[in-house]
C-alpha cells in the first residue's frame, strides 16, 4: 500500500508495529530489492528495508519539510509499536531523500518499509509494520542471492569541465561583485546501467570500500556520504561539517605535506568556516548548550582528506530528527552564504535541477531520533526502459575569493571517484 502526503495531519493512518531480535544477520542486503533497494550501514551497522511500502509521505515545494515532518509526527502519536528491542533503528522507522531545492521538481519522499532488518553493536532484529486496516504483516523477506556482475557506461552531463570553468569563474565575480561570500558549484556526468543491474551490488562495494561512511540507498539516490548533516538521540544532537579537500597523497610523507597545506590553506579555512558557522547559527535556537572545536581537523577518507570539525549539543525544545534536517538544510557546505543568495546564484548558473543530490538522505524514527548524512558521492538512478536505466551522478566544490577553476574541476573529479569506481 501507498499512501501520498495528505493536506491534514488527521488522515494519518494507525500503523502497527513489532520488532523481535533475531539471530546474526550476516548480510542483510540479501534480503533488499535488486531494482530498488532500501538501505542505510555504516561501519557493518544497519538497517535494510524490505517488501511494499507500507506509506509514502511525498511532498513538492517550498513547505515540504514543515509538512513531512508534522505528518510523521502525526502518523508516530497514531501508531501502536511493540519493540522489546530497543536499539536506535528498532520501532516505527522511516528511510527518507529529500531533494535539495525547494523548487526542484524531484519529490521529497519518506517511506516506511513493510519489513526491516536491522544490525547493530552485534545484535540483529526484524521489524514488521501493517496498516491497522490489514489483517496481518507481510511475509517475512527471503534471501535473494546477488546477481550477475555488471558496470555503467558514463560521460559528460550537461556541465562538462569547460562549461563548469564557465561556472566557477561567474562564481567567482559574484563573489567580487558582494553577491555572496561562498556559493557551492557542482557539474553533473549521465549514463546508463543494464536494465537487469542488481543495484544492491553498488551498494554493498560503496559499504565495503567506504566503511566510515554513511553508504545509502532510498528512493533510486545511492551514495557513501562523509558528511553527518545531524544525529539526534535521546535529546543530544550532532552534526559534522566538512568542507576544504585535497586528493590523498601517493605515500605518507605526501600526505603528511597535502595534510598541512590542507590546515594552513586561507581558502579552505574560509571555506570551512563558512560552514561551521552556518551549522551552528542553525542548531542554535534549538540547543542549551553548543559547543564545536575552535579549530577543524583532518579527516582521512580512502581517497581524499577533508577539514572536518564536529558540532554537539543538547537539544531545548523538543525538536526530532526531522525538525533539525529543516533547520539545518540547506548548509554552507553544499550551498553557500548568505544562503538564499547561493541558492538563486546556483540556479542561475548550473544547468540542471540537482534533484537528490547534496539534499538531506537518513532515517527517523518513532520517538523523533535519527540519522540524516547530506547526499554526496552518490549517483540517482531512473525507471528501468527496455533494454538499460538513466544514471546521474553529481560532485560539486565550494567556491570562496581566491578559488582557481582548474583546482576545482580536479577537487570534482577526486569526489566522483567513489561513486564512479564503484558502477565501473
Amino acid at each position: 500500500m501507498s499512501e501520498a502526503l495528505p493536506p491534514a495531519a488527521e488522515r494519518a493512518p494507525r500503523l502497527i508495529v513489532e520488532t523481535r531480535e533475531v539471530a546474526h544477520l550476516e548480510d542483510p542486503l540479501l534480503y533488499a530489492s535488486r531494482l530498488w533497494p532500501l538501505a542505510w550501514q555504516r561501519r557493518g551497522d544497519g538497517m535494510v528495508g524490505a517488501g511494499d511500502a507500507v506509506l509514502r509521505i511525498d511532498a513538492t515545494g517550498a513547505d515540504r519539510l514543515t509538512r513531512i515532518a508534522e505528518f510523521w509526527r502525526a502518523v508516530c502519536d497514531a501508531a501502536d509499536v511493540d519493540d522489546p528491542v530497543g536499539l536506535p533503528g528498532t520501532g516505527l522507522v522511516a528511510f527518507g531523500a529529500f531533494a535539495f531545492d525547494e523548487s526542484s521538481a524531484e519529490h521529497s519522499v519518506l517511506t516506511v518499509p513493510s519489513t526491516i532488518l536491522g544490525r547493530r553493536g552485534g545484535r540483529s532484529w526484524i521489524t514488521r509494520i501493517r496498516d491497522a486496516r490489514q489483517a496481518e504483516f507481510a511475509p517475512d523477506p527471503i534471501v535473494d542471492e546477488y546477481g550477475s556482475h555488471w558496470s555503467a557506461t558514463l560521460g559528460p552531463g550537461r556541465m562538462d569541465p569547460v562549461a563548469h570553468g564557465d561556472a566557477v569563474r561567474q562564481a567567482l565575480a559574484a563573489i567580487d561583485a558582494g553577491e555572496v561570500g561562498k556559493v557551492v558549484v557542482a557539474r553533473d556526468i549521465t549514463g546508463t546501467v543494464p536494465v537487469d543491474a542488481d543495484l544492491r551490488r553498488l551498494v554493498r562495494a560503496l559499504a565495503s570500500g567506504y566503511p566510515d561512511t554513511w553508504t545509502f540507498s532510498i528512493e533510486g539516490i545511492i551514495g557513501a556520504s562523509p558528511e553527518t548533516l545531524v544525529t539526534v538521540h535521546g535529546g543530544d544532537v550532532t552534526a559534522r561539517v566538512l568542507a576544504g579537500t585535497r586528493p590523498r597523497g601517493a605515500d605518507a610523507d605526501e600526505d603528511t605535506a597535502i595534510i598541512a597545506d590542507l590546515a594552513s590553506n586561507p581558502k579552505d579555512i574560509d571555506e570551512h568556516e563558512y560552514a561551521v558557522r552556518s551549522v551552528v547559527d542553525a542548531l542554535r535556537p534549538h540547543t542549551s548548550a553548543l559547543a564545536a572545536a575552535e579549530s577543524p581537523f583532518t579527516l582521512k577518507l580512502p581517497n581524499l582528506w577533508h577539514l572536518a570539525t564536529d558540532v554537539e549539543g543538547t537539544l531545548s525544545d523538543g525538536a526530532s530528527a526531522l525538525d533539525m534536517v529543516r533547520a539545518l538544510h540547506p548548509t554552507a557546505a553544499v550551498a553557500g552564504t548568505p544562503t538564499r543568495a547561493a541558492m538563486q546564484l546556483i540556479r542561475r548558473i548550473e544547468p540542471f535541477d540537482r534533484g537528490r543530490y547534496a539534499g538531506p538522505v537518513g532515517w527517523i524514527d518513532g520517538a523523533g531520533d535519527g540519522e540524516w548524512a547530506i547526499a554526496l558521492r552518490c549517483a540517482q538512478f531512473g525507471e528501468a526502459g527496455e533494454s538499460v536505466r538513466g544514471v546521474t551522478a553529481h560532485a560539486g566544490g565550494g567556491i570562496v575569493a581566491g578559488s582557481v577553476p582548474e583546482a576545482e574541476l580536479l577537487e570534482t573529479r577526486v569526489k566522483f571517484r567513489p561513486i564512479v569506481d564503484a558502477l565501473a
